[in-house]
């Protein structure tokens, strides 16, 4: 089997690759799998019959995919190229197959600071209670108060908060230090609400499709155009501010 993964006899099925992946990988699924197929990332075998047939080759292949995007946050369209690279001799033979030894390491948007498609991943979930969010966000209970007000943190429908929460609340903070407070942030929050609406029109068609695959392909398209809108909006902020310093 080659590292593309043409057909090869007594491939490994779909559900023995999840099986060898899931000790790296426990997110992984099979869907997730099928996902990686429809994308050109992996191309296993058929049988007669047309289930799918994997090499030793094609999981390794799946393992770069899969570390690219935990480790290095890389999207999909960059990793593909590094294999199609690979594939077409570029990159030094690991395992048996062309893959590159190095990865290429975008951090976020090409290392500029600017937030990539894996910034976006879900998580595991931690729920903290109003107790965790004070303590680690470093504000008190009226502080926390305005901001549930004006809509910069939401609790969820239990009541308890996530990490993104602590987060805006220790930026809200530090800008309360300039003057600014919580009720002139509401602009943020407004624009922030129309960004992500515009996101949902785009790819809840996406996950409404039928096959098994729909979800994976509606996640990796919210995630890149999650990037690409805060990346757009980070750029339009930059380049505003040049007319108020003067800079």
């Amino acid at each position: 089997m080659t590292a593309a993964g043409r057909p090869q006899r007594d491939g490994l099925s779909i559900g023995a690759v999840l099986a060898q992946l899931r000790a790296d990988f426990p997110d992984v699924t099979i869907s997730k799998i099928r996902f990686l197929e429809s994308e050109g990332l992996v191309r296993p075998g058929r049988t007669p019959s047309g289930y799918r047939q994997f090499s030793p080759a094609d999981v390794e292949r799946l393992r770069f995919v899969l570390s690219a995007q935990r480790d290095h946050y890389l999207p999909l369209k960059v990793i593909k190229e590094q294999l199609d690279a690979a594939d077409h001799g570029a990159g030094p033979e690991v395992t048996g197959t062309r893959l590159p030894r190095k990865l290429v390491s975008l951090s976020s948007s090409g290392g500029d600071g600017l937030p990539g498609a894996e910034d976006f991943a879900r998580g595991r979930e931690v729920r903290l209670t109003q107790e965790e969010l004070l303590t680690q966000a470093g504000i008190d209970a009226g502080t926390l108060a305005e901001l549930e007000q004006y809509g910069l943190v939401r609790p969820g429908a239990a009541g308890f908060y996530d990490p993104d929460a602590v987060l805006i609340a220790r930026t809200v903070r530090a800008m309360t230090e300039f003057g600014i407070e919580p009720r002139h942030l509401r602009a943020f929050r407004a624009s922030a609400d129309r960004e992500v609406g515009l996101l949902e029109q785009i790819v809840t068609p996406v996950s409404r499709h039928r096959d098994a695959d729909a979800q994976a392909r509606a996640d990796e398209i919210v995630r890149e155009l999650a990037a690409l809108s805060v990346t757009l909006h980070t750029l339009l902020v930059k380049a505003g501010i040049r007319g108020v310093t003067g800079g």
